[in-house]
């Protein structure tokens, strides 16, 4: 089943799949709304994934992604990072708010955790779960790493890996994925490689997968196909990134 049909047969009452809400919650006065989706038939030990969406926030792509691994007996939670009334509106602010949150990275943090904590209420096991983020979300995966958030580990699809070089490099519980982009122009070779140096003063386990000829974005069918503006999708690069992230949850995830 395609994830299309699997997101639409979600939607449909009473359907054979999962349970897909909303979710309210806040962050002080700050009212946020994930969504949770309960699969039919959960693995043993209840195993739970935190997506954290890419840089507009909660979209189709998003739900997607936890419509299948609903289906697959996860108990999913896509977090809303922005907050009910505070979403973009497009790119620009898109680029705002996701840059604000980078450059305050314990706000980023906070809300992450907070959507971890909901995550738990509907009813994933709280020792274990793992978190996936896509671009802006990837970055906030591996931002749950770095604080040792109760996690398995961290997927990060297209993620951005840079950090603040003055914050202190502390030890790596949660294992790490990243899933990038072999000519991503948004993603630096000196990122890459401080972020190797990080994960080695870390003591982290770590993998990297490289795919060739994709850009940023390559898991986004929504990004069309056009390497040259940067990000783009690419069928063979999701594909394979999908079963890496598999193979990932059967070793972290009991």
């Amino acid at each position: 089943m395609t994830r299309n049909l699997i997101i639409l047969s979600i939607m449909v009452a009473n359907t054979a799949v999962a349970q897909l809400k909303k979710v309210d919650y806040k962050d002080n006065t700050q009212v946020l709304s994930g969504i949770s989706v309960t699969p039919k038939k959960a693995m043993a030990n209840k195993p739970g994934v935190l997506i954290l969406p890419a840089w507009k926030g909660i979209d189709e792509h998003s739900q997607e992604v936890a419509a299948e691994l609903a289906a697959m007996g996860y108990y999913v939670f896509v977090a809303d990072i922005y907050g009910v009334d505070k979403r973009p509106k497009d790119g620009k602010e898109a680029g705002e708010k996701s840059s604000y949150y980078k450059t305050n990275i314990t706000e980023y943090q906070k809300r992450i955790s907070l959507a971890l904590a909901e995550l738990v209420k509907q009813g994933a096991n709280a020792d274990n779960i793992a978190v996936i983020g896509y671009c802006f979300g990837g970055t906030g995966a591996l931002e749950a790493a770095r604080v040792n958030m109760k996690v398995k580990g961290v997927v990060s699809f297209h993620g951005g890996l840079s950090r603040d070089a003055s914050r202190e490099i502390k030890a790596i519980a949660p294992k790490v994925l990243v899933l990038h982009g072999a000519d991503d122009p948004y993603v630096s070779e000196k990122d890459i490689k401080d972020f190797q140096n990080e994960m080695r003063t870390a003591k982290a386990d770590w993998q990297m997968n490289y795919y060739a000829d994709a850009v940023h974005a390559f898991t986004e069918k929504s990004a069309g196909n056009d390497n040259s503006k940067g990000a783009a999708y690419n069928e063979l690069g999701d594909k394979r990134s999908w079963e890496a992230m598999k193979l990932f949850f059967k070793e972290i995830l009991k």
